[in-house]
Formats: C-alpha cells, sequence, structure tokens
C-alpha cells in the first residue's frame, strides 16, 4: 500500500502563514528546491485543500514560472503531472488538468485511494492534513522547518491530535532550512 506522506513549510514557532495569512515568507534557494521537487516526484498524486490548491496551481496557469530556470521548468513539470484532488466545498470546478474536486473529506475514500495507488500520495495544506491525522491515515510527516519566527497564524500541526512519531530523515541545509521526515506509529 502507497504511504500517505504529509508535506509542509513551517516556521520554527510552527506556523504556515505569517500574520497577514500569506504563505510567501520561505522563498526556496537552489538545495531546498531541488530537494522539495524531489519529494513531489516520488508521489503521483497530491491531495490538496481549496487555498494551497490554488497557491499550487500557478505552477500550471503561470507559464512564465517555467522559463525562470531548469529548477523551475523541471518543478512545473513535475506538478504539472501529478493527478491533484482538492478537497473543497467553496471551488465550482478545478481549473488544472489531471484535477478532481471533492466536496468533503471522506476518510474511506482516501483509505481505498492508498490502497490502490502504485506510489507514495501527499497531502499538503495543514488543514486537510488534519484531518487525515486524525482520520489515522498519515504515514509519514515530511517539515521543512525555516529560520524564521513568524509569529503567524495556521499551525502546521493540529493541536488536537496526538500521533506518535518516529525520526526516519534529517537534511540541514546551508540557508538554515531543516527538513525533518517523521513516520508516525
Amino acid at each position: 500500500m502507497a504511504k500517505l506522506v504529509y508535506a509542509s513549510n513551517m516556521s520554527l514557532d510552527g506556523c504556515t502563514e505569517d500574520e497577514a495569512g500569506h504563505l510567501d515568507w520561505a522563498p526556496p534557494d537552489d538545495d531546498v528546491f531541488v530537494f522539495i521537487t524531489q519529494l513531489m516526484r516520488s508521489a503521483r498524486t497530491y491531495l490538496y485543500g481549496r487555498r494551497m490548491y490554488e497557491t499550487m496551481a500557478v505552477w500550471e496557469t503561470d507559464a512564465t514560472l517555467a522559463t525562470q530556470s531548469d529548477l523551475t521548468a523541471t518543478y512545473a513539470t513535475v506538478w504539472q503531472s501529478a493527478h491533484k484532488v482538492v478537497h473543497s466545498s467553496t471551488l465550482t470546478a478545478a481549473f488544472t488538468a489531471n484535477t478532481r474536486l471533492e466536496r468533503h473529506f471522506d476518510p474511506g475514500a482516501l483509505r481505498a485511494m492508498k490502497a490502490a495507488a502504485t506510489s507514495d500520495l501527499l497531502v499538503g495544506g495543514p488543514n486537510l492534513a488534519a484531518q487525515a491525522l486524525a482520520a489515522g491515515l498519515v504515514d509519514e510527516i515530511a517539515l521543512f522547518v525555516w529560520p524564521i519566527i513568524l509569529g503567524g497564524r495556521t499551525p502546521a500541526l493540529p493541536d488536537h491530535v496526538r500521533a506518535d512519531l518516529t525520526l526516519v530523515d534529517e537534511h540541514r541545509f546551508g540557508s538554515g532550512v531543516v527538513h525533518l521526515r517523521y513516520r508516525v506509529r
């Protein structure tokens, strides 16, 4: 069975957004960008909430991103080729290829998707990830901890879910970013 991996950027104080709700506080350097691209490539399906989907969709809707460098071109190709499942009660339609819209989170449907998958699945967005963690469906957590204290909002990890974890990998980048990968026991 495929693994469901929750991947997220977070500040040292655990936030995914700054105090104004912006997600653009963590622009990766080349080393971090290559690492994130490899993580994204390891999965063939991405699960998103509406906000994370709208944030990530630019990798298909803004063609200029792919022309900025070989790294951005590779990332755009990886993102576009993956299947996306967007959980939203407010979106009227998906606006990228390979994208399916789900009106609500269904743990049984996700369990079946994992069982049928031939490669790992990534969940992006702290709210959807919290639901998957609460349902016991997340197998691994991949955090990119940035050397900043945001005093922001939206924690990367839910405060109402307990999960015992085992550290399986760590990587330090020259920029001060630390990648931590945990297996959920």
